[in-house]
């Protein structure tokens, strides 16, 4: 299935390394006019050096004001992936006011943020759009030392359909993909531990982790007009984790 994005421009939040950094490639491959968004000055210098086109700029996400200062005049957005997240995971009972604040500062107070400055231009412009929000399979099953994190991503799907309803009128598609564990060059490193892995594999019933090929796909078709009728869904890339 070919999918084209000749003529549109993307945002990508936390592209500089893992799944955003590929989606942000991919989404240049298939001709969109790519904006990389993160904090990393220089993992964003490493992108734009392997991929020229890309514009990159640095942002910290957590800063409402500054945010909405940058990203207010980048131009016109057509498509965006909220794939900026943070993962602070320790027992309940250890948690911190300050690991909730960074939390839900990041993984939702700033998805709000960056998706209202996108919503708006469309809306004023009266164009068709689509926007991706990368949650996790943590939003709808518990997960030892997850419950911060957890309750996070189960808010990202919370407002996926919520923004789904109000924006579907504009012609805005809005919706989530829902991974598990993936084997970015984080992943290979925290799962590499047969002790620790070998549970969560056996909840797969596929019986492995996800490759960020198969997250990256899933979100470029949300993306794009073959998803044409999807909106307000949360697509778990799990392995069938949800279903068992």
């Amino acid at each position: 299935m070919e999918i084209s994005f000749n003529g549109k421009r993307a945002l990508v939040t936390g592209a500089s390394q893992g799944i955003g950094r590929d989606i942000a490639k991919q989404l240049a491959l298939c001709g969109a006019e790519v904006i990389a968004v993160s904090r990393s000055v220089d993992l964003l210098a490493s992108l734009q050096q392997e991929v020229p086109a890309i514009k990159v700029i640095a942002v910290d996400l957590s800063n409402w004001i500054g945010t909405k200062e940058i990203l207010g005049n980048i131009g016109h957005i057509d498509l965006l992936v909220n794939n900026a997240g943070l993962a602070i995971l320790e027992p309940l009972t250890e948690v911190t006011e300050e690991h909730v604040d960074q939390l839900f500062a990041i993984n939702v107070k700033a998805l709000i943020n960056v998706t209202q400055i996108v919503a708006k231009d469309l809306i004023a412009r009266k164009v068709p759009g689509a926007i991706v929000n990368v949650s996790s399979q943590a939003s709808m099953a518990g997960l030892e030392d997850h419950s911060v994190y957890c309750a996070t991503k189960g808010a990202v799907d919370a407002y996926t359909r919520a923004a789904a309803l109000e924006l579907g009128p504009h012609g805005i598609r809005v919706n989530s993909v829902n991974p598990t564990v993936i084997m970015t060059a984080m992943g290979r490193l925290g799962w590499s531990d047969p002790t620790k892995a070998n549970p969560m594999l056996k909840r797969i019933p596929l019986g492995r982790f996800g490759e960020v090929n198969e997250v990256v796909d899933a979100v470029l078709y949300l993306l794009s007009d073959r998803a044409s009728m999807v909106t307000g869904t949360s697509l778990p890339v799990d392995g069938g984790f949800l279903a068992a």
